[in-house]
Parts: C-alpha cells; sequence; structure tokens
C-alpha cells in the first residue's frame, strides 16, 4: 500500500528568498503528524505546494502514489486531501450551513443530499445551533471550527490544519482539540501545523520541526523534544526540555 502523502526534494523560492529546500517526507494512513517551527520556516509555504495553491520550482508530491503537481486545489481536494487557512476563509455573506454545503458539493451534485449531510458534520461539531447565523457574525473560534466543520464535510482522507488555534482563549482551544480528536476517531489523517506545543505534542504520532525552509528533525514528540537542533532553533536554551 503506498503512503498516503509523500514528498520528496520538494523546493520552493520567492526571488531571493528560500522558503522551502529540499523537503521529503512522508505520511501514512490514519496517524497524526505535526509541522513545528519558528515563523517563517517555510511551514506554510508547504502547506500551500501540498494543496495545489503554490507550485514548486523542483521535487514531486504524491497522494496515494499520484502526482499531484499541476492540479489545481479543487481537484486535489475532490481526490481527498483538503486544508483549513491560518488566516480563516468563510464565505461571509453566507449561513454557516451554507458554508458547509459548499464543502459537500465537492463531491455531491444534489443539494438536499449536501444539506443533509452537512447538517450531521454542524450536529457533530457542535454548531447545529448556529447552522442559520451568518458567517460573519461568528466569533474568531467560531469561524475556525466552521472551516474544519467545511473541510471535513469534503470526505476528506487526509485534512491539512494550519494554525486552527492561534489567537484563541484555552477554553476555545480545548474546544477545537476535541474536535480534531472526533476526526482523528473517524479515520481521517491529520497533517498539522501549530505553535501551541501541548496540544502538538498531545495529538501527533509524529512532529516534523523545519527552520528556515529545511527538514531539521523528525520523530516522535519525545524524540524531537530532546534533539539538540530543535532546542536552539526552535524551543530555545531556556526551555525546559532544554
Amino acid at each position: 500500500m503506498p503512503d498516503l502523502l509523500s514528498l520528496y526534494g520538494v523546493c520552493k523560492s520567492f526571488g531571493g528568498l528560500r522558503a522551502v529546500h529540499d523537503i521529503s517526507l512522508k505520511v501514512e494512513p490514519g496517524e497524526t503528524v505535526g509541522m513545528i517551527g519558528p515563523n517563517g520556516a517555510g511551514k506554510t509555504t508547504l502547506f500551500g505546494i501540498i494543496s495545489g495553491f503554490i507550485k514548486p520550482d523542483r521535487g514531486e508530491v504524491l497522494f496515494q502514489g499520484n502526482s499531484l503537481l499541476g492540479l489545481s486545489p479543487d481537484r486535489i481536494c475532490r481526490l481527498g486531501l483538503t486544508r483549513t487557512f491560518q488566516l480563516v476563509e468563510t464565505f461571509s455573506q453566507l449561513t454557516v450551513l451554507e458554508n458547509v454545503m459548499i464543502g459537500s458539493l465537492a463531491r455531491l451534485s444534489q443539494l438536499s443530499v449536501a444539506r443533509k449531510k452537512s447538517q450531521m458534520i454542524l450536529e457533530a461539531l457542535g454548531m447545529e445551533e448556529k447552522a442559520r447565523t451568518m458567517a460573519k457574525n461568528l466569533t474568531l473560534a467560531e469561524r475556525k471550527r466552521l472551516e474544519i466543520a467545511r473541510a471535513l464535510a469534503t470526505d476528506p482522507s487526509l485534512i491539512l490544519v494550519d494554525e486552527c488555534l492561534a489567537g484563541l482563549t484555552p477554553t476555545e482551544i480545548n474546544s477545537i482539540v476535541s474536535a480534531l480528536k472526533q476526526i482523528r476517531a473517524q479515520g481521517i489523517t491529520l497533517f498539522l501545523v501549530e505553535h501551541v506545543m501541548q496540544v502538538i505534542l498531545s495529538l501527533s504520532d509524529r512532529i516534523i520541526v523545519l527552520n528556515f525552509g529545511e527538514k531539521i528533525a523528525e520523530g516522535s514528540p519525545q524524540e524531537v523534544l530532546r534533539n539538540p537542533r530543535v532546542i536552539q532553533s526552535y524551543l530555545g536554551e531556556d526551555s525546559p526540555v532544554a
């Protein structure tokens, strides 16, 4: 069985800035992989390459053994790979239910079926009472939860989750983490970028660390925390694990 997601020697530069350099990694079906690194390390750029929003200069991206290079984001989504965004992207003039239905329509053609599926997803994520609310009237935490619901509605095998906890209170973080655990329990693979270390450590089976566009470490959470390069480059010498 091929890896769910495989990257080989992926590189991307913007002018003179080397954003991603020679990145190779794999994500197995059913696992949760975390990716950490300082701001500007290339994490979101890498997610953009995987999801088809950014074209790499070199390298290969395979999903279920098939190349994603040259495919549009909507085509990649229909293959079963979707994402959320660091800056929340919702259709503000539509209701919560309509936002989720847009995700469902990536695979479904009947509005009635898409509506029923979307209602079930909102109920599972505890958002059924917000179904008729306009997306523009949601709090930040609710909009982030909506993005997760819309991604889930595309019936994905893999979700790229880009900093969905930024700007949230501890209570809101716990709520989003519970939603992610629900998704993981369904057998959906998660590839997470997150700066809240306790969350990334508790959710991840394996962690990848980027710094200045390069992969500097990979392993279990315990292995990564003990890695001297990670401590120096990301966690800092004053970290409790240093």
